[in-house]
């Protein structure tokens, strides 16, 4: 296969870069391995004989440009994306190749947005931040969901997880995004991001079957604030996680998550259900997997390969529901996520 098939995975050695390693593989690619710690580096390359690896740091532009020489695109798996966010997004567009990743962090994504937008837009790339099982998938849900509506009065995206057994970048990640707000918690209301102090509400929410109605905690909000308002026209986006869930992420013992199959999945499951109400409608979507973190692999590299494809509907920095065709791209997940389809209800 030729060096034009080549994808950089910056982060290739953590938890989630590790899927999108197998993932490319599987679809086709050659995953150039990238990261700061050579040790890992080589470590992974032995596991996988035939990959190069290539140690980069975002601290330094020109080693960057040396792991991104010979790439078609780059997936950047290595938080906290606050850090290396902007870096390898420069670095990319000096490369004129497409930037993809799976930050989950609010404010690195707003970042992305407000930072390179007419820069990578002047340059007729394709920046996709937030794309993976935060903030890509409920995007992809909601745009979905939203069909033919040019705007809606709320959406709504109940996370139903089973546990969460989160991974040492998911914690360093979180704790940055806490300091970057002083501790406050942020929430999209009336068009905007409001920071506040409020307590956080628990509800119950009618998850479909066979998960059925579930405790959840309101406003546990996660990118989906950032990539829905993006392209739609929803002033109200709230998001919710399930109680269990969030208690697992919380625990000051938390431990990681432990493969049980083959492709190195936990066993956590997860339904995302997703719900938009518009005047006196309401339309609704589900998606069901396993694993939050697996899952952020084929979405990543689903949206590499369409935008090497040619299939994408705009250029500069954009979410997977403005990049994409939403519901064609949820169909050709089908191998990774059971889809329930849109409903209109009165309301």
């Amino acid at each position: 296969m030729g060096s034009v098939r080549n994808v950089a995975v910056f982060g290739a050695y953590g938890h989630t870069g590790r899927f999108v390693v197998a993932e490319l593989r599987e679809r086709g690619y050659v995953p150039l391995l990238l990261g700061r710690d050579q040790d890992k580096l080589l470590a992974l390359a032995q596991a996988w004989p035939g990959l190069e690896a290539r140690r980069a740091s975002a601290e330094d532009p020109a080693s960057l440009d040396r792991a991104l020489d010979g790439a078609v695109a780059v997936i950047n798996c290595a938080g906290p994306f606050a850090t290396t966010a902007a870096p390898l997004v420069e670095a990319a567009l000096r490369a004129g190749i497409p930037y993809v990743d799976v930050a989950a962090e609010i404010e690195a994504n707003l970042d992305t947005f407000d930072h390179f937008a007419e820069r990578a837009r002047a340059a007729g790339a394709l920046v996709i931040p937030a794309m993976a099982f935060y903030g890509g998938l409920g995007d992809l849900l909601v745009t979905t969901a939203m069909g033919d509506w040019t705007a809606a009065d709320e959406a709504h995206i109940a996370y139903g997880l089973s546990s969460w057994h989160p991974t040492a970048g998911t914690l360093a990640s979180g704790t940055v995004s806490g300091q970057r707000r002083g501790g406050r918690r942020v929430r999209y209301t009336s068009g905007r991001l409001e920071y506040h102090d409020d307590a956080l509400p628990t509800l119950e929410w009618p998850f479909p079957a066979p998960l059925g109605p579930q405790s959840v905690i309101g406003e546990f909000t996660m990118a989906d604030v950032v990539t829905v308002p993006s392209h739609l026209a929803v002033p109200e986006v709230r998001t919710y996680m399930t109680a269990k869930a969030a208690a697992d992420l919380s625990a000051p013992d938390a431990s990681a998550p432990a493969a049980v199959d083959g492709r190195g999945r936990s066993a956590q499951t997860f339904v995302v259900d997703v719900l938009v109400r518009s005047g006196g409608k309401e339309r609704r979507v589900a998606a069901a997997g396993q694993d939050i973190y697996a899952i952020s692999a084929p979405l990543a590299v689903e949206a590499v390969d369409r935008i090497l494809t040619g299939r994408t509907r705009t250029t500069g920095v954009a979410s997977a529901g403005a990049a994409f065709d939403a519901p064609d791209f949820l169909r050709a997940l089908s191998s990774h996520l059971s889809l329930h389809v849109p409903l209109d209800t009165a309301g």
